[in-house]
């Protein structure tokens, strides 16, 4: 019984990394809620699948076509006397920033464990970063999978008390 609830997590795990509608911490509240299912499985499983889902994305932005030819260019410049502009600077700015901080090995592992565990910055986002940055996809892997049994465990726990 416990092989099929961790298929049926794992497959929402890997729908909820891939489409941010599907809430996976909702689900694993639901599953512990309504007592069908063992809610540390379901958190488990949720675990692996959102970790199988976000490398997918890490992936799907390192090997993407023309990413070798894109890397050399330069960003068009924007006109910073406007509110669009300087919003589009101020973007281009967080995300090389969170790219450098990615690709260097002192901070690389504590923000995506910190993205994994909190969600602060939002996984989603550092998921498709660390695509484009240094960071290894072992290294990126394990840490998303260790901050997600922390996160998703300790709610089915938390759960599990009532």
């Amino acid at each position: 019984m416990w092989l099929w609830q961790l298929a049926l997590a794992v497959g929402f795990g890997i729908g909820s990394a891939v489409i941010p509608v599907m809430n996976a911490e909702a689900y694993v509240l639901g599953v512990g809620v309504s007592g069908a299912l063992d809610p540390v499985v379901a958190a488990v499983g949720v675990s692996v699948g959102q970790t199988v889902g976000k490398v997918a994305m890490f992936l799907a932005v390192r090997y993407r076509p023309g990413y070798a030819a894109k890397k050399g260019k330069e960003p068009k410049p924007v006109d910073l006397d406007t509110r669009r502009g300087r919003f589009i600077q101020w973007n281009r700015d967080v995300s090389k920033r969170l790219l450098d901080a990615l690709s260097d090995r002192r901070w690389g592992i504590p923000v995506t464990l910190l993205s994994s565990s909190v969600g602060i910055p939002p996984l989603y986002g550092v998921a498709l970063i660390a695509g484009a940055s240094r960071m290894g996809v072992v290294t990126f892997s394990l840490s998303v999978l260790a901050g997600r049994l922390a996160r998703f465990v300790t709610l089915a726990l938390g759960v599990g008390l009532f």
